[in-house]
C-alpha cells in the first residue's frame, strides 16, 4: 500500500506550490547607474557646449565694414590655430592709430588679406557675441570678405 503523504508530488502540483519570493527587479537607474553617471558628467556638458557654440557662431549680433591698412595678420594658438589681425583705421601723422582687431576663420580669406598687405582695404565683418572659447577666434569680430580700396 502506498502512502500519499510520502509519495513524490506530481509535476502539476509542484508548479502550484508557493516558492520563496523572487528578488524584486531593480529600477532602470540602479541597473544603469554607470552609464547614467557618464552621460551626466561628460555627454550632457559636451552637448550644452556644442549647442552654445553653434548658436553663438550661427547668429551675428552686428555686421559692418572697416577701411584701413592691415597692420598685422598671424596664425595664433597652441591647440586651435586661428588667424588674428589688426587693421589701422587712421593714418594721420602725430595721432595715435585707431586699431581694429579681428579674426579670420578661413585660410583662403587670410591669404587674400595677406596679398593686399600695404594697401588700403575694406574688411566686411560679423560680430558674434558669446563665443565660448578662443578656439574659434580671439576676438568677437570675424572677417567674411576683403576688398582692395582704390583711390
Amino acid at each position: 500500500m502506498t502512502d500519499e503523504t510520502t509519495s513524490p508530488e506530481p509535476e502539476a502540483d509542484r508548479a502550484n506550490t508557493p516558492r520563496e519570493p523572487l528578488e524584486p527587479r531593480r529600477s532602470f537607474a540602479r541597473r544603469h547607474w554607470g552609464k547614467l553617471t557618464f552621460a551626466g558628467a561628460v555627454l550632457v556638458p559636451a552637448l550644452v557646449f556644442w549647442l552654445w557654440a553653434t548658436v553663438a557662431l550661427s547668429y551675428s549680433y552686428s555686421t559692418g565694414e572697416r577701411v584701413g591698412w592691415v597692420q598685422k595678420l598671424s596664425l595664433k594658438g597652441w591647440l586651435c590655430k586661428t588667424w588674428e589681425g589688426e587693421l589701422q583705421m587712421s593714418n594721420i601723422p602725430g595721432s595715435a592709430p585707431i586699431l581694429f582687431e579681428f579674426s579670420v576663420r578661413s585660410d583662403s580669406l587670410a591669404r587674400e588679406i595677406e596679398r593686399t598687405a600695404g594697401r588700403a582695404v575694406s574688411l566686411t565683418y560679423e560680430q558674434h557675441i558669446g563665443v565660448p572659447t578662443s578656439c574659434f577666434g580671439e576676438t568677437e569680430y570675424f572677417v567674411t570678405k576683403v576688398r582692395e580700396v582704390t583711390r
